[in-house]
């Protein structure tokens, strides 16, 4: 029998004493970041006709989008911690119409409070959040499984058919679900990962037989879907809701969807083949997977009641969002909510599973207060003087130029970012005024930085949500992941130029 000894102890807090020393260190490394990001922008000399609570808007903004990316606290405690910043420092702006009303000065921080809150009743802030509940009833009711598992059976006869049919379950998913996380990391990767082990492919020595190339070929096709739907991950709806505050133009899901849709798909195919071509597996043919597929698909037996009203609740709320404006005027966050409610009617979800949806509620928090702070630096005018600014520095360019200098800087800029949403409110809306500042024209330059904030996400393995856990399996080394990466999304670049460009200009946008 073991015994508990006085030395083991002493082991075993020896060992965990450097850990817990080293965690410190980089979290203070981590704060000392984010703090000095702030620091630096509020002590730097304040542009002629911006004022000074407008600076520290722009400091705190910057602290926070910092701090979203080395993340010393989760997003969502991030943001948090910023509007506190605001209130503190009373850098929240009140409209004058709202000023007027009152000179108390309770009653000013009262409003000062509501402003600096709105972002919590915007109907994408809550669209997000709804849209994450349908994505726990795909998984808790084996529907998006199921999908996955029929196009398996349909396409799964040889390697590549194998990974579009997994690309393609995604693809489906990606028209209602803007979790990407959920819907590539919940549904696809479990599979992605049996097959690879039912052809004995692991990490190591086993690994290129097909798991690495699956792992590879299922995230480079997903970052491609991300850009093609609205729904493609959650940061799409930030990115429509900054292009409509600057621009006026709807960026709406039958919209996004109608522009990306064509170099989506061709982009699709190339990937795959260039991905088979260059990083071949060694087992090419997999007529076991069809069995595979079959046996799964016999052990879940028939349709249940809950995935039929499922599946139901995803062509309505589908048919629903791409009809928004032309045959009714439901705003697609009701029409989400909608969907929820009937889950929650027909006992397919429960309270509980809303409430145990940790990730949808980091989301909630993280975007209603960023999405609040993006639209409070257009209201101080400091997105006026940055617009300013970018025209005498784009100053006799052709709008092209510009549109293409700074759309591969704004692309290549993502080996910065942990997350296609970071990256979005951090860089989009300033690159999207100075190309536009240069004469480029306002829906193209609008689309163009649209999609390419999605597709940059393929440069590395912490790109996007599904990143860290596909590269996370061990199959790829992370040098060839990014090898992989510089090279998938070369092609990506070409034909949502070229492609796109022609697609956009038969669409007139242009």
């Amino acid at each position: 029998m073991e015994t508990n000894s006085p030395e083991g102890s002493n082991i075993g807090a020896n060992v965990a004493e450097p850990n817990r020393q080293a965690e410190i260190r980089s979290l203070a490394l981590r704060w000392a970041i984010t703090i000095l990001a702030g620091i630096a922008i509020y002590l730097a000399p304040t542009p002629e006709g911006v004022t000074p609570q407008s600076w520290r808007l722009l400091a705190i903004f910057a602290a926070t989008i910092v701090g979203s990316i080395v993340r010393p606290v989760p997003g969502g405690a991030m943001v948090l911690l910023g509007i506190a910043a605001l209130m503190i420092t009373k850098a929240m702006p009140v409209s004058e119409a709202l000023a007027k009303i009152t000179t108390d000065p309770k009653a000013l921080e009262t409003l000062r409070l509501k402003s600096a809150l709105a972002g919590y009743a915007d109907p994408v802030v809550w669209l997000v959040l709804a849209a994450f509940f349908i994505s726990r009833g795909m998984i808790k009711t084996g529907l998006g499984r199921r999908i996955a598992l029929l196009f398996i059976r349909q396409f799964g006869k040889r390697s590549i058919g194998l990974g579009y049919a997994l690309v393609g379950t995604d693809f489906l998913l990606a028209t209602v679900i803007p979790s990407n996380g959920a819907r590539c990391g919940g549904i696809t990767f479990p599979i992605t990962k049996s097959l690879a082990e039912e052809y004995d492919s692991r990490p190591g020595p086993t690994a290129n037989r097909l798991g690495a190339f699956l792992m590879t070929f299922v995230y480079q096709c997903e970052v491609i879907i991300c850009a093609t739907f609205l729904t493609g991950q959650a940061g799409n709806l930030v990115i429509q809701r900054l292009a409509k505050q600057q621009t006026g133009f709807d960026l709406s899901y039958t919209t996004w969807m109608l522009g990306g849709i064509v170099p989506g798909i061709v982009a699709i195919i190339v990937t795959g083949l260039l991905l088979y071509r260059i990083f071949t597996p060694e087992i090419t043919h997999t007529p076991e997977a069809k069995d595979f597929a079959i046996r799964e698909l016999d052990k879940m037996g028939a349709t249940s009641f809950n995935e039929k009203m499922m599946l139901a609740v995803f062509a309505l709320v589908g048919m629903l969002w791409a009809t928004t404006g032309r045959w009714h005027s439901i705003d697609y966050s009701v029409v989400a909510l909608i969907g929820i409610c009937i889950l929650l009617i027909f006992s397919v979800l429960d309270w509980k599973d809303l409430m145990n949806e940790t990730a949808a509620w980091d989301v909630f928090i993280w975007y209603g207060g960023m999405v609040r702070m993006a639209e409070a630096l257009g209201e101080t005018g400091i997105t006026k003087k940055f617009a300013e600014f970018a025209a005498h520095m784009t100053f006799g360019w052709k709008w092209w130029a510009a549109l293409a200098v700074l759309a591969l800087i704004y692309f290549y800029a993502h080996y910065a970012f942990a997350s296609i949403t970071a990256h979005a409110l951090a860089m989009y809306l300033p690159f999207l005024i100075v190309v536009i500042a240069a004469g480029a024209p306002p829906i193209l330059s609008v689309v163009v930085l649209a999609y390419f904030s999605n597709l940059s996400a393929g440069l590395t393995h912490y790109g996007t949500t599904p990143g860290p856990i596909y590269f996370g399996t061990g199959y790829v080394p992370q040098q060839k992941w990014w090898q992989l990466g510089l090279i998938a999304t070369a092609p990506n670049i070409l034909i949502w130029t070229i492609v796109g460009m022609v697609w956009w200009k038969i669409l007139g946008w242009w």
